[in-house]
């Protein structure tokens, strides 16, 4: 593939040196510019494209009009439209920095699309099969606009429609208030509660007789507050019920104005204010069902939800804003793809990479990090060299790509218009679904790639997915784990707001002069994204089970994240061995009471635990281990406990290589008969407190205790038994 960069000023009203970019680019064919590309510029694109045949573009453009216009002439060229890449090199970059910053984070973020665009994953689709009834709550006219396409039910919500100017012939009214919706599309609950139940026959005898304004004609219903009094008595068929009934109807949509954007959840058929024609356009789509795209990647061979009716890690669906993934049993859960909204929030907290995001994938952010801190080589002048001037403190900031991306373009708008005085460090952006997209193994690996800082900039109060401020917890988290790294505090989470760009800029430049310079050399580092197990020994001539042979997606949380601490600790000496902090790592203590049962070792996921039956001993492999508490929720003698955090000293590169640790070191029983070990001691003797009394005298020829002979002997003597009888 051919792939060609074109730069441009945007009329020479961006504060960039075009020549500094085009040498700061990297991995294209050629890279050209203009200072305006999408006019003047138009024929040596077309040259250039013919020249060097290429038939991929990145370009340098963030106007919709221009980029359409664009669009055409690599179309008419023979490229394909969706083999063109737009970065914003103005209201992010040439518009708010000075040009020393704005030239060189302009180079940066092309070469950073230009190494995702090698990751990026094929499109796919999923689709849902609904039916056509729609649920509209207390909104006549939008009932009445959808009636002639769906079979449309509008629920009062306690208001009366006597009158109303919205034409209801073919609705459906339903008396009472919501208290709750719950499901997804296709298979919505809208939960009502009423004071008059389907009984009534509409006589109005309570409309007449009860308090003014407290019982509705049109459908009949009664106000929650409405006085107890006689006139409750006079319903001939005995609706009214004071203390209120409860009823659950099901849609395949919802429209519900009043609900709050939490309540709705971003789930795909439901629909809050402002209810307007794309509204009614949306609902009338997707009536019979959707086609979507498919936006997870899932293998869920690898999940660590449980096993054998024991429940294990619950991150997807406690992460899951949505409702997409649920615990359908209690050892398993299922993903609804047709639900799932691309925030990411379910792939960022998966530790194993039974679920990934299909785009941005994981190694396509990885490149895009590293192309970001990568410096040029000494050949390609003063860009990127951090003894110069042009990006003093190389932050990588994750940005949202809804209402936080919006908002730093406005500030760039802003201050090309001179309507404010806005300038901030040239923050190196990678754009994501959500600040739910990030998780701690992409925040760990920029760290790896030599970031100084990095900045999760999300929609705070206004998201559309997780509600306010989604990663206060995690950037807690993450500058414990680089304190404990020695690298001192180096992440901040960042909400900026359209129109207050004076907290943001001070904020940012705040964070931005406060870190220090990385220990950690820049654009050394490329990810694999994995644990290398290939050459891990073990010990030979042992009984084991559970050796750690199972294989994971590359750039699963886990082992992406142990990657980024390895390289990082080649460059700094922390005192502490434990680094907290890192919730994908667990340290497994087992208490004396263990009896050697092989449940922790055939519940775990990640085959962390195995038994060595010749020493019956229980060995842990820390470098494998999720976290995910599925041997401590199993464990049948409560002799386990999980603690978080990654403990350097237990991983094979400081014991000799041997991954391997022993957690609890018991003793085998061998058979009184033959010598061959078959249990542990600590299971003999408990199954013997147990159950003894109840077999004793059972094997009269034994020497000694039933329990002191392997399964073998004592069938034999339980037959030698009966044939004396």
């Amino acid at each position: 593939m051919n792939v060609g960069s074109f730069v441009c000023s945007c009329a020479n009203t961006c504060s960039t040196d075009l020549e500094g970019v085009r040498e700061g680019i990297e991995g294209v064919d050629v890279a050209a510019s203009s200072s305006l590309l999408c006019a003047d510029g138009v024929p040596a694109m077309e040259q250039v494209i013919d020249e060097y045949d290429l038939d991929q573009l990145v370009v340098t453009c963030p106007e919709a009009t221009a980029q359409r216009k664009l669009e055409r002439v690599a179309e008419q060229q023979g490229i394909h439209p969706d083999a063109i890449s737009f970065v914003d090199q103005r209201e992010s970059a040439g518009w708010v920095h000075d040009e020393s910053g704005a030239t060189a984070k302009t180079a940066r973020i092309v070469n950073a699309r230009t190494a995702g665009l090698e990751a990026e994953s094929a499109s796919r689709s999923v689709s849902a099969e609904a039916g056509d009834s729609v649920a509209v709550v207390a909104d006549p006219e939008t009932a009445a606009a959808l009636a002639d396409d769906a079979a449309v039910t509008l629920i009062a919500d306690g208001n009366e429609y006597v009158g109303s100017t919205a034409n209801l012939d073919g609705v459906t009214i339903e008396r009472g208030r919501v208290t709750d919706v719950d499901g997804r599309f296709g298979e919505f609950t809208v939960r009502l509660e009423s004071r008059v139940t389907e009984d009534c026959v509409s006589c109005m005898k309570c409309v007449r007789e009860g308090p003014d304004e407290m019982v509705t004609r049109y459908p009949v219903d009664i106000d929650p507050e409405a006085p107890d009094g006689e006139w409750t008595g006079v319903c001939p068929t005995d609706a009214i019920e004071t203390d209120g009934v409860e009823r659950s109807l099901e849609f395949d949509q919802i429209v519900y104005p009043a609900a709050t954007r939490r309540t709705r959840g971003g789930r795909i058929g439901f629909y809050t204010a402002p209810i307007d024609a794309a509204t009614i356009s949306a609902v009338k789509k997707h009536l019979g069902g959707i086609e979507k795209p498919d936006h997870l990647d899932l293998e869920m061979d690898v999940c660590a939800a449980g096993d054998s009716s024991q429940p294990g890690c619950t991150e997807c669906v406690e992460a899951c804003p949505h409702d997409a993934v649920e615990r359908t049993r209690i050892d398993e859960v299922e993903f609804h793809k047709d639900a799932c909204q691309n925030c990411g929030a379910c792939t960022s907290s998966c530790p194993t990479g039974a679920t990934m995001l299909r785009e941005p994938s994981n190694e396509r952010l990885a490149r895009e990090v590293e192309a970001l801190c990568r410096p040029t080589d000494a050949e390609g002048g003063r860009l990127l060299n951090r003894s110069g001037s042009d990006v003093e403190r190389p932050i990588v900031a994750f940005v949202c790509s809804e209402e936080a991306d919006d908002a730093l373009a406005e500030y760039g708008r802003l201050a090309a218009a001179g309507k404010a005085d806005i300038e901030y460090p040239p923050i190196l952006p990678v754009r994501v679904n959500c600040a739910d997209t990030v998780g701690e193994a992409h925040a760990v690996h920029a760290l790896a790639c030599g970031a100084d800082g990095v900045a999760i900039v999300g929609c705070g109060d206004d998201c559309h997915h997780s509600g306010p401020d989604p990663k206060t917890e995690l950037v807690d988290r993450l500058n414990r784990a680089s304190r404990d790294l020695e690298l001192g505090e180096r992440f901040a989470f960042f909400a900026p707001e359209p129109d207050g760009h004076e907290a943001f800029v001070e904020a940012i430049s705040t964070f931005a002069a406060e870190l220090e310079t990385s220990p950690i050399p820049a654009g050394e580092h490329e990810a694999a994204g994995e644990i290398d197990t290939a050459e891990r020994s073990s010990a030979s001539g042992r009984t084991q089970s559970g050796d750690a042979d199972r294989e994971h997606p590359a750039f699963d949380s886990h082992g992406w994240t142990l990657e980024s601490v390895r390289a990082i600790v080649e460059h700094v000496d922390p005192d502490r061995e434990v680094i907290r902090g890192l919730k994908d790592f667990g340290r497994m203590e087992v208490e004396d009471g263990c009896t050697f049962t092989p449940t922790c070792s055939t519940l775990c996921p990640t085959d962390a635990i195995r038994r060595n039956e010749e020493t019956a001993t229980l060995e842990f492999n820390h470098e494998q281990c999720v976290n995910c508490g599925l041997c401590e929720e199993g464990c049948v003698e409560d002799v386990i406990t999980v603690r978080d955090g990654l403990d350097r000293s237990l991983l094979p590169e400081n014991r000799d290589g041997e991954p391997w640790i022993p957690v609890f070191e018991g003793s085998m029983r061998e058979c009184a008969n033959c010598g061959t070990p078959f249990t542990s001691e600590g299971s003999a003797r408990k199954i013997q407190a147990e159950v003894g009394e109840l077999v004793a005298g059972i094997a009269p020829n034994a020497s000694g205790s039933i329990f002191d002979y392997c399964g073998d002997c004592r069938a034999q003597l339980l037959y030698d038994r009966g044939e004396s009888e």
